[in-house]
């Protein structure tokens, strides 16, 4: 419109004294369509270094962001936090081994820990430890945040590093983590685990799992194993003065034993008792009563060392042996593990042993410091290995002589031999020649002594430990039945089917020995050894049990024949000068090897079996070398020193109260009695048994030479030729053993089979009786001379 006035919209703004129209053309800028920031900073509409100070609500709006963020991630922490499984070590504890009554026998080397129920202990023994190492704990919910930021902040400001861990965080780093945390991070971790711990767990169990975790020095894991090394006692004997010693070792227990730094230790011991008063636990007048406890001294232990060495081996080789326990389960899972070993029996095993070793059984005389001594007890009725003597110090030497240092068995074999016979139609009635030398097939047999017994049966060959008629006996059954009939009993080392396995030429040990004459006694009911009766897991789950089922291996009859014919020889055989004194019922056998180089008398009642072996090591300490004599004797059979120590041993044993009840032996039952016997030879000769040619000849000539010839080598020509020689013996003038005439004559032709007899010289008839010797150990009337085992010496095979 013509003559309007307009503003022109490019008009310049008012200008303010103050610098206005600038601010108001920012503002009107920010309003009219700039775009809004969501954080105004650096500051619009600012200069200098207002521009650059955030204003108090971006401030107070930041903290409080920061503040809820670490909340909401120690929220999220705490809820993702899981209590983990207790570290595996923090529940380890050394397996023990314990005799049947239930004594400690010994350990495993591991953790020594013993775990103990909390309620088992003394109220002040947990009490000296809160005041030692967390006043707070039965109030604080795990963690103390106060002591916590006072410790960060000596730490981040350079100061000497502090801790600030309540009872329940050491809790936490010993029995789940396993290990000493320093990072910050790892702590945080442990402060979060100990809040949710303190609201899952009892105080009680914290502090219980606290102190069976803990370690103490010594190296005592946990409260319990912490009284035994200090003062020998349980930690529920505990009383107060030494639980406030012990509570007072925990920061550093091997620097503050009292053996190593005794000011320290009742420095500590001052300043847990001072806090137990502060406390409320103790009054004044309770305080100023106590003094420092005494310890006793530290002893590192030799778990092996010495006879209870070998039993420990031995229960680890039993257990190890089943597959499903290990030897580091014995090491860390605390087994509880029950024995059959009886204590008083072991002691008195280990004593008489030293009692031999000291001269106690010889007058003073003591045997060679190489001689090796096994002994073994089982029990007949179970397989239960009630003692093992294996040495005197297994740490010295590792092989058990009741079990690895298998000696030649000897004569204890013959009643192997025995049984096959009864049970192949034999009867105790049955007789056979019993004079020396004889020989078969070139295998030549002596007697002990090369002494002659004339026709006897097996009663009395067994009696008398007879070689020559078990070595036909033998030959006649079979020497495979002879090796079956031991293995079967319980002999587990490899027995040759040889004829010589009668006299005992294979290697056994006593525990062999022991449990095969344990199933004799058991009336031929074979029971595995075993020496574990059972072992149990700390949760009393059992891990293992020991016993098993019997099996019936023989008939009950030829059992009682055997035992009738054994007891003979402790009756008046070559057991009878030490064993029969005991005045029990008592069957047994003696035994000596070639050369006297082992030595045994095996022997049992129906409660209890035991084999006794000697032997003996050469200057190297591995070959096997004759048994040195000593004392009374000349040389070692089986009759003398371990009949003798089987008798010491036995006679306190066998009145023990499990023994002292006599068990009869069953009655001899005569089996096989009421068959057609067989004849017995005419002449004082062995029946040699060979299976006939398929085709013979009509007659064969007698040998030539025979007479003047020794007795032993005629009787093999004639027993090479197909006859059989007969022996009568007379005075002569003749050396003795000579033979002065046969008959049939030298070339003489006769049938197979035939006798051939033979008059054989005994040496000049005596003028006057010989003087009388006194045997080298007096024997009862009709005994054998003691040193004269009729199975031992160097004809013993």
């Amino acid at each position: 419109m013509a003559g309007s006035t307009r503003r022109s919209s490019t008009a310049p703004a008012r200008t303010s004294p103050r610098g206005g129209a600038s601010r108001t053309a920012a503002t009107g800028s920010a309003r009219g369509g700039g775009r809004r920031r969501l954080i105004d900073y650096p500051r619009r509409g600012y200069r200098g270094l207002h521009r650059w100070l955030p204003s108090w609500r971006f401030v107070v709006g930041s903290i409080l962001a920061f503040v809820f963020l670490c909340l909401g991630l120690a929220v999220a922490a705490y809820a993702l936090t899981d209590v983990p499984a207790p570290d595996d070590f923090a529940e380890e504890q050394a397996s023990t081994v314990y005799y049947s009554d239930g004594t400690e026998l010994g350990t495993y080397q591991g953790p020594n820990r013993n775990l103990v129920d909390y309620e088992s202990l003394p109220e002040y023994v947990g009490q000296a430890v809160v005041s030692a190492e967390d006043k707070t704990f039965f109030e604080n919910q795990g963690i103390d945040l106060r002591g916590m930021a006072r410790a960060l902040l000596n730490n981040v400001t350079g100061g000497e590093t502090q801790g600030a861990s309540t009872l329940t965080q050491q809790y936490v780093e010993r029995y789940y983590v396993g290990q000493t945390t320093t990072d910050y991070l790892g702590k945080a971790k442990e402060a979060l685990l100990a809040i949710k711990i303190a609201q899952t767990e009892t105080k009680e169990q914290i502090l219980g799992r606290y102190l069976n975790t803990i370690y103490f020095g010594r190296n005592a894991y946990g409260i319990d194993a912490a009284a035994q090394v200090y003062f020998g006692k349980p930690a529920a004997e505990l009383d107060l003065s030494q639980a406030a010693m012990l509570a007072g070792l925990i920061p550093s227990p091997n620097n503050w034993d009292p053996a190593v730094s005794p000011e320290k230790a009742e420095q500590r011991w001052n300043y847990v008792l001072d806090g137990m008063e502060r406390d409320g636990y103790v009054t004044e007048a309770d305080r100023d009563a106590l003094t420092f406890p005494e310890t006793i001294p530290y002893e590192r232990s030799d778990r092996l060392a010495g006879p209870n060495g070998y039993l420990l081996e031995y229960v680890t080789q039993e257990l190890t042996a089943t597959g499903s326990i290990t030897e580091e389960m014995l090491q860390r899972r605390g087994l509880r593990i029950t024995t059959t070993i009886q204590k008083p029996v072991q002691d008195q095993a280990v004593a008489s042993v030293e009692k031999l070793r000291s001269g106690g059984l010889s007058d003073g005389a003591t045997p060679a410091e190489a001689l090796k001594v096994g002994i073994v007890s089982v029990d007949p009725t179970t397989g239960a290995i009630v003692s093992m003597y294996g040495g005197r110090d297994f740490l010295a030497d590792q092989i058990n002589r009741a079990t690895r240092g298998k000696a030649q068995a000897g004569s204890t074999f013959k009643p192997f031999t025995l049984i096959a016979a009864l049970e192949n139609g034999k009867a105790l009635t049955d007789t056979y020649q019993g004079y020396s030398p004889q020989e078969f097939d070139g295998w030549k047999v002596n007697n002990f002594g090369f002494q002659d017994f004339g026709t006897i049966d097996l009663v009395k060959a067994t009696e008398q430990s007879v070689n020559t008629v078990y070595a036909q006996l033998n030959l006649e059954i079979g020497p495979e039945k002879t090796a079956d009939v031991a293995e079967r009993a319980g002999v587990t080392s490899p027995v040759n089917a040889l004829p010589s396995n009668v006299l005992g030429t294979d290697d056994v040990s006593p525990l062999d020995m022991a449990s095969a004459y344990g199933t004799i006694a058991a009336q031929g009911s074979y029971h595995k050894p075993y020496m574990v009766a059972e072992a149990t897991y700390p949760d009393g789950d059992v891990a293992y049990s020991g016993q098993t089922q019997p099996t019936q291996q023989f008939d009950a009859g030829v059992m009682a024949d055997t035992t009738y014919a054994m007891t003979q020889v402790v009756e008046a055989g070559s057991g009878s000068t030490y064993i029969k004194p005991i005045g029990r019922d008592i069957a047994g056998k003696t035994g000596t090897s070639t050369d006297n180089k082992s030595a045994w008398f095996v022997g049992f009642t129906p409660q209890i079996s035991t084999a006794v072996a000697l032997s003996q090591v050469g200057e190297n300490g591995k070959d096997v070398a004759e048994i040195t004599p000593w004392g009374r004797v000349t040389q070692v059979t089986g009759s003398t020193w371990p009949a003798a120590l089987w008798a010491d041993y036995m006679t306190p044993v066998l009145q023990l109260e499990q023994y002292a009840t006599p068990t009869p032996f069953p009655p001899r039952a005569n089996v096989n009695a009421n068959r057609q016997p067989t004849a017995p030879p005419t002449t004082e000769a062995p029946v040699e048994t060979q299976a006939p040619e398929p085709e013979q000849p009509a007659t064969v000539p007698v040998p030539d030479g025979l007479v003047g010839r020794l007795s032993g080598d005629a009787q093999a020509a004639i027993v090479n030729a197909g006859l059989v020689p007969a022996v009568t013996e007379v005075f002569d003038s003749s050396p003795a053993g000579t033979v002065l005439a046969a008959s049939p004559g030298p070339g003489a032709q006769v049938a197979p089979g035939s006798t051939v007899s033979l008059r054989v010289s005994k040496g000049p008839e005596p003028q006057e009786p010989p003087a009388t010797q006194a045997p080298v150990d007096p024997p009862p009337t009709g005994a054998p001379d003691p040193g004269a085992d009729a199975g031992g010496g160097t004809t013993d095979g």
